[in-house]
């Protein structure tokens, strides 16, 4: 029964990132993904701070991504979080990505099963690799990521505004509660 909730969780998922967004004022487009992405720095353990809802994410606290590069080269993503509170059940999900065109090394595909991916677009990101903004053509979807369980006001404040310069609705953005 759980195998098949997942099926139907990323079936729903594949089937709204190909969607057309539903704000006119979205415009997200491969362009405005990050024209530099260091996969070597951006590996590691990713606190999230925020995003929009989604069944194969509703509930979780605090929720973390864990990137990795795997023997061939893909990059194994860990998602992990905690159901309802810190003492709810644990949760993980495992997938992986690629990036398709060095041409938007921004512009990643994630795959949480089978041969199934979507997108996984960086659209900001610091100097640093201390905090990004990932989204997807489709308005549905929207993280803000941090190294720590916290962000700095400013870095916040500079992703919100990224956010809304690309047409997402940050008032729909859920805040992840994090130790």
């Amino acid at each position: 029964m759980k195998i098949m909730s997942i099926i139907l969780s990323c079936t729903a998922l594949l089937l709204a990132a190909g969607c057309k967004a539903e704000n006119p004022e979205f415009n997200v487009a491969i362009e405005n993904t990050v024209q530099e992405l260091d996969l070597d720095r951006y590996l590691g353990k990713w606190y999230e701070i925020a995003r929009f809802d989604h069944s194969f994410e509703r509930g979780l606290v605090g929720a973390t991504a864990n990137y990795s590069i795997t023997e061939d080269g893909k990059i194994k993503v860990v998602n992990t979080g905690y159901k309802d509170s810190f003492d709810g059940k644990f949760n993980q999900a495992e997938a992986k990505a690629y990036r398709p065109d060095e041409n938007y090394p921004g512009a990643l595909r994630v795959s949480f099963f089978l041969f199934f991916y979507s997108d996984y677009w960086v659209l900001d990101l610091d100097e640093d690799y201390t905090f990004a903004l990932v989204g997807s053509k489709s308005s549905k979807y929207l993280w803000i990521l941090s190294r720590t369980p916290e962000m700095a006001p400013a870095d916040l404040q500079r992703v919100l505004n990224k956010a809304v310069s690309l047409g997402y609705n940050t008032g729909n953005l859920i805040w992840v509660e994090q130790r």
